[in-house]
């Protein structure tokens, strides 16, 4: 047998001119739906976030469950509390990482909640056979099945070839100019090459408020040789 793990991953260099930053926060809570104040937020700091169409905000999250506490639900009224792991992270072109450095001590103000940034560091797609998306953005009435076909014609559009979409959670998400309904989507068996473009290309808009952003999802990737 002959087995070279640098091989696959020259072969994607031209993929990962993307990647993730993560900031370290000093903010111990925030609106549960915090994606349009978030957003604004960063944009009048970084506008090219909005501008940029490799660029993207991810949502901060809490954990789902705590101390037999389930998560809020209510997204007018109830706050997410944040532990000491909690990041800020974005997506952003390599060519754009000097830039966001701009945010490293500065403070934003969150629908009147402060938050702190602290120290960035740069963690580089990686090219997972799963990938999750927590939003993305649907019509108000479509079904499951029409999202997901919708979902395939917009993958295979990007060169994506599919074999397995499962659609989760419904969220709605706040802006002064309406609601904003999404659901969560999960793309498996993937190709190296596939898992990085889809990462790196998003799918749908609103990118400034979290949406259609995949991260690789390494607890449930198959395990090799196994059944």
């Amino acid at each position: 047998m002959f087995w070279d793990d640098d091989a696959p991953y020259d072969e994607l260099a031209g993929l990962r001119d993307v990647v993730d930053v993560s900031f370290r926060i000093d903010c111990s809570c925030l609106p549960l739906d915090h994606a349009h104040a978030l957003s604004s937020a960063l944009l009048e700091r970084l506008p090219w976030l909005e501008t940029d169409e490799l660029a993207g905000v991810h949502l901060i999250h809490g954990a789902e469950s705590g101390n037999g506490w389930m998560r809020p639900q209510d997204p007018e009224r109830d706050l997410l509390h944040l532990s000491r792991r909690a990041r800020l992270r974005l997506r952003v072109p390599e060519a754009r990482v000097d830039s966001a450095t701009a945010l490293v001590g500065s403070r934003l103000d969150v629908a009147g909640f402060a938050v702190g940034i602290g120290a960035m560091n740069v963690i580089p797609l990686e090219p997972l056979p799963v990938v999750f998306a927590r939003y993305v953005v649907s019509e108000p009435d479509q079904d499951e099945a029409a999202f997901l076909a919708g979902m395939a014609a917009e993958l295979s559009r990007l060169g994506v070839p599919v074999s397995k979409l499962l659609s989760g959670r419904r969220h709605v998400l706040r802006a002064p100019e309406g609601l904003l309904h999404t659901r969560s989507l999960m793309v498996a068996e993937l190709e190296p090459e596939a898992s990085l473009r889809l990462q790196r290309s998003g799918v749908g808009p609103e990118r400034a408020m979290g949406c259609g952003l995949f991260i690789g999802h390494k607890d449930i990737a198959p395990v090799p040789g196994g059944n």
